[in-house]
């Protein structure tokens, strides 16, 4: 095989045949995927609503620690599935691709993908691949669709009907390590302590919540924008008040500090292995217990709750005794971190 990506890969002919066979067709090797039709045929799903799910990745750099962008093309869709409540079932994956491209950077990207899909337990049953010339894209573009099943008991997860006062707000795990990580990589940063990204899928973690009959209000993937975005929208659509402690709010050291060294606010930057979850006082300490019995959830906290006061604002009770608000992020502060 060549080393490097060519216009032939992407010209549908013995190249792309090639190429499909000995790297996508290699490593995402299925029973679905192996008839190679046009449209993926999949199992019938009884009496469940389907759950899709779309998004385009094109971080840089394409590696960073503790991750990839084939890593975070899957997890990402995958958590886009699961915190709606449902169960993730099947990928698929188009890449565009720049002429010149380095095949093992490919194969490597292929092989991240793969192994987690598998430890998520989907399967990538269909793709396309394009190739542009040199410069017309930044290496690789991969976009992905997800398709599950859900419950119809779940359906108001994703739109937060059913949060009410009094409701205590959970998150997995510190944040801001996947920007910060991205940031470090990107402008060649050295810092005292490692900044790995926190791209994980989180299907298993909130299933398990789920089959334990943990009554779920709302969840939602604290990515861009962060997880003050996050709240600060649930405070808009639902016009109830949000407060959050930041002493309680989970972060690393190194990440604060780099966020501090380069005045970045923490509760904006991006998150891909982190869930903000919503749900009822008397099932917060339960639900923290399940959520800290897996690795994405070793560092569950309870950062705050739902409440009357000052209704559609976040409210944040700082670490020395003041309150500030929390908005929607204006701008854009890191760009291209997914």
């Amino acid at each position: 095989m060549k080393k490097t990506i060519t216009l032939g890969h992407g010209s549908g002919g013995k190249l792309s045949h090639k190429l499909i066979r000995e790297v996508f067709m290699k490593y995402f090797e299925n029973d679905i995927l192996l008839k190679q039709t046009d449209s993926a045929i999949l199992p019938a799903i009884k009496n469940k609503q389907l759950a899709m799910t779309t998004d385009a990745y094109v971080v840089n750099p394409i590696f960073f620690p503790g991750g990839d962008i084939g890593k975070l093309a899957v997890c990402g869709t995958i958590n886009d599935l699961a915190v709606s409540g449902a169960v993730p079932l099947y990928l698929t994956a188009s890449f565009i691709i720049e002429e010149g491209f380095h095949i093992n950077d490919l194969i490597k990207i292929v092989q991240s993908m793969a192994r987690e899909a598998h430890l998520a337990g989907i399967k990538i049953v269909a793709g396309d691949t394009k190739v542009v010339n040199h410069g017309q894209c930044d290496k690789i573009y991969i976009t992905t669709t997800g398709l599950g099943e859900l419950q119809t008991k779940y359906s108001s997860i994703s739109t937060g009907d059913n949060i009410k006062s009094g409701d205590a707000i959970l998150i997995n795990g510190a944040i801001a390590s996947h920007g910060m990580a991205i940031l470090s990589a990107r402008e060649n940063l050295t810092i005292d302590g490692s900044i790995h990204t926190d791209c994980a899928a989180l299907n298993h973690l909130i299933q398990s919540l789920l089959s334990a009959g943990i009554e779920i209000n709302f969840m939602r993937d604290a990515t861009r924008g962060g997880i003050a975005t996050i709240l600060a929208e649930v405070a808009h659509t639902t016009g109830l008040g949000i407060e959050i402690e930041e002493e309680a709010i989970p972060i690393h050291d190194p990440v604060l500090g780099l966020c501090e060294i380069l005045g970045f606010d923490p509760l904006y930057v991006a998150n891909e292995g982190k869930v903000i979850m919503v749900v009822p006082d008397d099932q917060k300490e339960k639900a923290m217990q399940l959520m800290q019995q897996h690795p994405e959830g070793e560092q569950a906290a309870l950062i705050g709750q739902i409440t009357t006061d000052h209704p559609g604002a976040v409210i944040l009770n700082t670490v020395i005794g003041g309150q500030s608000v929390l908005g929607l992020l204006s701008g854009e502060q890191l760009p291209r971190i997914c």
